[in-house]
């Protein structure tokens, strides 16, 4: 393994979305995972998927097993951090929650993944990512003037707003257990998480500078110097949000019967918006890209995800892999001094139970007596 989270141990009860979301960018980026799938899952090889089960190995527990709370509190000796992603009370009642995590070790790090939070009304009710994004007013504000809200994929809720998260509470709650001895729960939700995304759009409503409703402000499609366009041949993306930029777009575009200055008043976006879809129709996205070149104007194309990884910028940056046959994003940020391994794909549920116990520090004697006993499977 390298990467700057090398030495920081985490067990990684499967789930999904959020949870192994987090736990590959733990992974990425040195952390040894281990991935504890269920036992009847073993032998299961990963689908497309599964991507996100890359680089760490998997064991295989029946967590209803008399035994199997037993694997995992085992396991917990030994590590820094531990993530699980059940509705509240579930991990308490398999007897591997935080109560018995942190007796066998006291500086464990227990990072807990939901939507809706460990407490409050919806605490217990089945959700999904735009259940909780729709709660945090992030879903209410994205889509077109007089549309309903459009779903922005799972990307503000399970991602940005839940793993990355929780990855973050994480890695703070590990530096203040190594400082301190201390080890203690991150209560990590998505309706959390999603809200504080929003935090400049709620700072930006509290200002004034967001008074219009959805798809008539500056970030969200009602400028018309912040949107897509089609261009000859697919969508195009401006976001001219300063004077500067605006008037740069403009000039390189030979737009002179649009005033720079009128920028942002709203009355003249109607007529601004007419006159650049009209001028961004007449070239193809890469004549607008070589137009464009070296200028002070933001623009770029909106690629498909089968034409961002040829991408010129994305290649020279290596911003995709191909891991295991199947292009995915590669690990980020970029470490100058510690970058992380290339990730290796995902392994079949299981492959790894007896060769990863050992390694943790179970005994030969035990491993065979949980194979036995039905509570661990080796796929």
């Amino acid at each position: 393994m390298s990467g700057p989270l090398q030495g920081v141990k985490v067990v990684e009860i499967a789930g999904i979305g959020p949870g192994p979301f987090c736990a590959m960018l733990l992974a990425d980026l040195g952390a040894e995972v281990v991935r504890v799938d269920r036992a009847g899952e073993a032998g299961k090889a990963p689908g497309g998927v599964d991507v996100m089960n890359r680089s760490r190995p998997s064991i295989a527990v029946d967590l209803k097993n008399p035994r199997g709370a037993e694997v995992i509190l085992g396991l917990v000796e030994h590590a820094d951090a531990l993530v699980e992603g059940f509705r509240p009370g579930v991990a308490e009642r398999l007897g591997i929650g935080p109560e018995p995590c942190l007796a066998r070790n006291p500086k464990l790090v227990y990072g807990r993944m939901t939507g809706w939070g460990q407490t409050g009304p919806y605490a217990t009710m089945p959700g999904h990512d735009m259940n909780y994004i729709a709660l945090s007013g992030a879903l209410g504000s994205i889509g077109r003037r007089g549309e309903l809200p459009v779903p922005p994929l799972n990307l503000v809720g399970d991602f940005g707003g839940g793993g990355m998260l929780l990855a973050f509470g994480i890695l703070a709650g590990v530096l203040h257990a190594r400082a301190t001895g201390e080890g203690q729960v991150v209560d990590a939700a998505m309706t959390d998480g999603s809200a504080l995304l929003m935090t400049l759009i709620y700072g930006m409503q509290g200002s004034g500078l967001w008074a219009g409703g959805r798809g008539e402000n500056l970030l969200d499609g009602g400028a018309p110097f912040y949107d897509t366009y089609a261009a000859a041949d697919g969508p195009i993306s401006i976001a001219g949000l300063e004077p500067q930029f605006h008037a740069a777009m403009l000039q390189v575009m030979g737009i002179d019967d649009v005033d720079p200055a009128t920028q942002y008043d709203p009355a003249t976006w109607p007529a601004m918006r007419e006159r650049l879809a009209a001028e961004l129709r007449t070239r193809t996205r890469t004549e607008w890209e070589d137009l464009f070149a070296g200028t002070e104007v933001c623009i770029a194309p909106v690629l498909t995800m089968d034409e961002a990884p040829d991408h010129a910028h994305n290649v020279a940056r290596e911003t995709f892999a191909d891991v295991g046959g199947i292009v995915q994003p590669a690990p980020a940020p970029r470490f100058s001094a510690t970058p992380p391994a290339v990730p290796t794909p995902p392994p079949v549920a299981g492959a790894d139970t007896v060769a990863t116990l050992t390694a943790w520090g179970f005994a030969g004697g035990d491993v065979d007596d949980l194979l036995e006993a039905g509570a661990i499977r080796q796929a």
